[in-house]
């Protein structure tokens, strides 16, 4: 099939605003996407036509918006193979959805075992197992990469004991771009006991994810990096896992029975979904997943590592004194990178005033930049509607701002 740009960038109005009486490029897309008319009409249908508290009332209107979000609920279950729609939660982002893991699964953990991070997370998959490891007396071990920003599976195995009862590691790094072989570090995991919770933030937005085939316990990730609302998160965890793990918060929705003298649980997925759900951002995000089918994750894949090698192979060829930082094979749409010893906040300044918008600094990943000797970098990430056309104007844009840059 043709992969058609121009039809895609049609959805998104904001693609066709100016920045500073620049045309806006927007490179940003690993922090957050744009979302495109189809979602946001839901989001206007939902509070003009449906807005009602779910799951409680018999009302026409409740159970409209009941559907809506289940709906919800199997749209992230087909989008990832989850084996049941008991085992998708809801959350509001990755952040909540990794927080509610190490605080809940963590009660089951006692002191002195070990969970297993790498050097690239997230801040938001290392400080709630801190948080654990200041409650819980965990050991955190740390698995450190190689010179081309891929893991070190060797160090890996052998940061096992007989102690080590989580690994949680991303599926793909948000400053790097690699890709983690997390099918593979499952296996590991497993044949050494231990569980393994991925998060997937920046991994379905640009990779076709199976969780039954990647053999994970937990698989975490955010609508607002794949072009859903923002507020939306989806948490897949192991049935069994989740029947074990004691609620993450309280209140309506998650309750079987309540008296003083004790309270029992709803059954699962309600069990962790304490209080009014974002019934509406889950029903948009049904819209974000149709939108993606219609395309094609295969597709958009292939066109963004097409923007990938392109504006990688010009940066290196034609600016003078380029860093890149991440050059593992088959690595994300993400570049990373320094023009000399221009600071990296300096660099995204003037780009922003020439209409780019990139990211800068550590991208809350600071220890992989004191792993790198580096306070942080510039960022430049792609999405489905970017195009080689935008690739080469960011390409001359930083050829006319690097001696600046350098004076």
């Amino acid at each position: 099939m043709i992969y058609d740009i121009n039809s895609i960038r049609s959805y998104f109005p904001i693609l066709g605003r100016s920045v500073y009486g620049k045309p806006l490029v927007y490179l940003d897309n690993a922090a957050t996407s744009q979302t495109p008319r189809p979602v946001v009409d839901r989001i206007d249908e939902m509070y003009y036509a449906h807005k009602a508290n779910v799951h409680r009332g018999v009302h026409c209107l409740s159970q409209e918006a009941t559907d809506a979000m289940e709906l919800g609920r199997e749209a992230a279950r087909r989008f990832i193979n989850a084996p049941s729609t008991d085992e998708v939660i809801f959350t509001r982002g990755t952040t909540e959805g990794l927080n509610l893991v190490a605080s809940s699964y963590g009660q089951l953990l006692e002191p002195g075992d070990e969970v297993i991070l790498t050097v690239m997370e997230h801040h938001s998959n290392i400080v709630p197992w801190q948080l654990l490891a200041s409650r819980r007396g965990i050991v955190i071990k740390v698995v450190p990469c190689l010179s081309d920003g891929s893991l070190d599976l060797d160090a890996y195995r052998e940061l096992f004991t007989d102690r080590t009862r989580v690994v949680s590691v991303c599926h793909a790094s948000n400053v790097l771009g690699t890709v983690n072989p997390v099918a593979q570090m499952s296996r590991i995991a497993h044949e050494h006991g231990a569980v393994i919770c991925i998060d997937g933030a920046q991994g379905v937005p640009h990779i076709r994810v199976d969780v039954q085939a990647i053999g994970c316990d937990f698989y975490i990730f955010s609508s607002h990096k794949m072009y859903g609302p923002t507020g939306v998160g989806i948490l897949y965890g192991r049935r069994e896992l989740l029947d074990r793990m004691p609620p993450y918060q309280g209140g309506g929705e998650m309750i079987g029975h309540v008296s003083f003298d004790g309270t029992t649980w709803a059954e699962l997925p309600y069990k962790f979904e304490a209080g009014t759900p974002d019934y509406v951002g889950a029903a948009a995000f049904t819209r974000a997943v149709e939108w993606i089918d219609s395309i094609g994750i295969d597709a958009i894949a292939a066109h963004e590592h097409k923007l990938l090698e392109h504006t990688t192979r010009r940066m290196i060829d034609e600016i003078d004194g380029i860093r890149i930082f991440g050059s593992a094979p088959g690595k994300c749409a993400v570049i990373s990178f320094l023009i000399d010893r221009a600071h990296h906040y300096d660099t995204g300044m003037l780009l922003d005033k020439l209409g780019f918008a990139v990211r800068t600094g550590h991208h809350c990943a600071q220890p992989l930049m004191q792993s790198l000797g580096i306070e942080g970098t510039v960022r430049a990430s792609f999405a489905a509607y970017n195009t080689i056309d935008e690739a080469d104007r960011f390409i001359d844009a930083l050829k006319r701002i690097a001696p600046l840059l350098d004076a």
